[in-house]
């Protein structure tokens, strides 16, 4: 049996202009349905069954790997996105399962190291097409990823990778068929995938907050001067007088999410209901984005985090990890690129071919992939077998 019984599939719960698997533009190599689930139901367990997203467990957002257990990483960030994600999607009446599988997707061209990682390989990529992680979350799903026998990459439907993919330059979008698109077209992403890129805000921001709390860089008082923490704190503080302050730092967290949450919801019901799309089509020539916050949410929200990239991002002992970072990317990259035999022999195949294909640019790519998908620690151990004479395997 190829198909899902009525109950399965129907979409009477979904609003008309929520993308559902009638109108999916399919896959790029074309498989039989699924059975007994949706075919975004198959892009998230194909999500969750990749090498990729399991390595996303060692992979830090602002502090490397081994600095504590308790930070949060890329993999649990990303089921804290799909969780926030979900609740917005039930509310709109929207597709939860493609919505999850856009957020658990999301951060899979993660570079080790966070971001100071990506902007290292951006800087040894230039000469070679940069490097960027959304194009490497795509590029994960659609290639380096090796599970099946008949394609390579995961096979996912044309709406989770449009989702994965949430900006793109001209040139970029020139080179990407389909999914470039509606970049070169002035189309907007279906409204699961812009809930999706501001669940990712909401996620980051607050979280970064309580690890920040947590790692001692930033503090209570500092936080207390941008309003919407502030008006948070005040109100946990009323309510609970005499609470421990790691149970404050909880409460004001969750509360951050749930008032963002909620004035999303909020605004975007108002905003669908104003301009009635009658169905993703719509969705998508609309001139801009119909999944938003209101002007004073997001005016709050962009006070938290010009607060977080000057206290948290840029605090000194931030930028002594991340300028530690750089140099481990950056002499990975140099090593391999000149010398391809240090890299484990299927990974040299790799950059042969790649080499073949598209001479140094090739190489460079096929070197830059094999960066990317390293772990915080396996960068680490990396740099210490090629550069220190005692690590000799």
């Amino acid at each position: 049996m190829n198909t899902l019984p009525h109950d399965l599939t129907r979409s009477d719960r979904h609003a008309p202009y929520a993308t559902v698997d009638a109108v999916s533009r399919g896959r790029r190599h074309p498989e039989p349905p699924p059975s007994y689930r949706s075919e975004f139901q198959r892009d998230r367990d194909r999500i969750i069954h990749a090498a990729a997203f399991r390595r996303l467990e060692y992979k830090t957002q602002v502090f490397v790997n081994h600095e504590g257990d308790l930070f949060r990483t890329r993999l649990t960030h990303s089921i804290e996105v799909a969780q926030v994600a979900r609740s917005i999607a039930r509310a709109l009446s929207l597709n939860e399962d493609l919505t999850e599988a856009i957020a658990l997707a999301h951060d899979l061209g993660h570079t080790p190291f966070g971001h100071a990682g990506q902007d290292a390989l951006n800087a040894c990529m230039q000469d070679y097409g940069g490097f960027e992680h959304n194009l490497q979350s795509l590029r994960v799903v659609d290639e380096l990823e090796e599970k099946y026998a008949d394609f390579p990459g995961l096979n996912l439907t044309y709406e989770t990778r449009e989702g994965i993919l949430k900006h793109c330059s001209m040139k970029n979008a020139a080179e990407l068929g389909d999914i470039g698109e509606r970049f070169k077209n002035g189309l907007q992403p279906g409204l699961e995938a812009q809930l999706t890129n501001l669940a990712d805000e909401i996620a980051y921001n607050s979280h970064d907050v309580d690890d920040g709390l947590r790692a001692e860089l930033i503090h209570i008082d500092q936080l207390n001067e941008v309003p919407l923490f502030h008006a948070q704190y005040q109100e946990v503080r009323q309510l609970y007088p005499d609470l421990s302050q790691r149970r404050v730092i909880h409460e004001v967290v969750r509360r951050l999410i749930n008032c963002q949450v909620v004035d999303l919801v909020q605004t975007s019901m108002a905003r669908l209901a104003q301009h009635d799309p009658a169905d993703l089509d719509a969705v998508r020539r609309h001139p801009e984005a119909l999944i938003a916050f209101s002007d004073s949410m997001r005016e709050r929200n962009l006070e938290l985090k010009r607060f977080l990239r000057t206290h948290l991002y840029r605090h000194y002992r931030v930028h002594r990890m991340s300028a530690k970072a750089e140099r481990v990317i950056s002499n990975l990259f140099d090593a391999f690129f000149s010398d391809p035999r240090l890299l484990p022999q299927e990974t040299q195949r790799k950059v042969a071919e790649l080499k073949a294909q598209h001479g140094d640019s090739g190489q460079a790519r096929a070197v830059a992939d094999y960066i990317a998908g390293m772990t915080d620690r396996y960068a680490i151990r990396e740099h210490a077998r090629i550069y220190l004479p005692g690590e000799l395997t």
